[in-house]
């Protein structure tokens, strides 16, 4: 199975064994950060740093000042952590070393924007806004994101793209010093959580049918024995159909618009995938997205383990459906089951691995993946 991993630049420019490392797992590819969230990150071989702390969401490379004229939103450039091109920088490193290099592209998670402009924010049935998720039925912001999606993209140097985030973004987030584990939240009570009530929201939901008062109301009335820790999250009634047809829609436009984008800003062959997960009502990183129609827009996904029978179901015979993996054993990925869990992602419909994360990773968890992506080509 072709294998790609997941790298930051920063795991890469500055340290001359780096793109020679990576080469020697195995991997055909390496998929690089071009536009990414705020993070504080290990770099457990990097000759000038341990640790990196990139301060808010920006773009890894210089965004192009003709495109972002006059526009109130606009991407952020990275600070030290990033300077420069430190995208182009580390992707032509590590096509040197015979590696192909594609983007990763982070677009509905974006805290500085949330901070700068807090009208874009997805705002919760309670009426708190979450600076981290922009609101993507918002036409500004959903304009912003998909001219973003196609600059973050096409960088010199890279083969292809993933499209992280390519959805609705809600409650789900690693927070600075998070405290929002005193409740326990399941899928449905997420869910809940994440609808937005925005203007632009509240529209939405009229235009289908719903009330936008009387919805609000209703989440707040389901999620009550939640706060109580009685029960889980009760039903909606009528009006919960309306209002995920909405986000639905709105999330189909948008990655739509941004596929579109992409592919015509890319030269032919240019391979665009999502990181998707195939129930509608998903929010966050691996966005939900209808099965069929995403894999008829894009080239493919990358998923969870978990999550790839739904995909596969409907594949086509060139689509791409790579399993996302975890080989950072400090974060619960298990580097030495590597070969297990490729044979169990290929059973249920997985043609790819991506392998999170090469840079995060030390030696010992690499040496695992060395050893399992050589029986694995074996």
């Amino acid at each position: 199975m072709r294998a790609g991993a997941f790298a930051y630049p920063w795991d890469v420019d500055g340290d001359p064994a780096a793109p020679g490392l990576l080469a020697g797992l195995g991997l055909a590819q390496v998929t690089l950060a071009a536009a990414y969230h705020s993070t504080r990150a290990l770099t457990p071989r990097h000759p000038a740093h341990r640790i990196v702390t990139a301060a808010h969401a920006a773009v890894l490379y210089p965004p192009d000042p003709d495109r972002w004229a006059g526009r109130r939103l606009r991407p952020y450039p990275a600070g030290e952590w990033a300077p420069g091109d430190a995208f182009g920088r580390a992707a032509e490193a590590l096509g040197g070393a015979g590696l192909e290099v594609h983007s990763w592209v982070v677009l509905a998670h974006n805290s500085r924007l949330g901070a700068d402009h807090p009208e874009t924010s997805v705002v919760n049935a309670y009426g708190d806004r979450y600076p981290w998720a922009p609101c993507v039925a918002r036409p500004e912001v959903r304009a912003l994101l998909v001219d973003l999606a196609a600059e973050a993209a096409v960088r010199p140097g890279a083969a292809g793209t993933e499209l992280e985030s390519c959805g609705w973004y809600g409650l789900a987030h690693l927070h600075a010093h998070d405290k929002t584990g005193g409740a326990a939240l399941g899928e449905r009570e997420q869910y809940l959580m994440s609808l937005c009530f925005c203007p632009s929201c509240r529209e939405g939901y009229g235009e289908g049918g719903a009330d936008p008062d009387e919805l609000a109301a209703a989440v707040r009335g389901a999620l009550e024995p939640v706060w109580a820790a009685s029960a889980p999250a009760g039903g909606l009634g009528v009006p919960e159909g309306p209002a995920l047809a909405w986000r639905a829609r709105t999330a189909r436009a948008f990655q739509e618009a941004a596929v579109t984008a992409v592919r015509a800003a890319a030269p032919p062959g240019f391979r665009v995938l999502l990181h998707a997960d195939p129930d509608a009502y998903r929010c966050g990183a691996d966005a939900g997205t209808d099965p069929e129609h995403v894999l008829g827009l894009a080239d493919g996904v990358v998923a969870r383990p978990h999550r790839l029978a739904g995909f596969a179901a409907h594949a086509r015979a060139d689509s791409v459906i790579a399993a996302n993996l975890n080989v950072v054993s400090g974060m619960g990925g298990a580097p030495d089951r590597l070969a297990d869990e490729a044979e169990r992602a290929r059973a249920v419909g997985a043609t790819e691995l991506r392998l999170y994360h090469a840079g995060l990773a030390p030696d010992e968890d690499l040496a695992a993946v060395r050893t399992a992506l050589a029986g694995l080509a074996g």
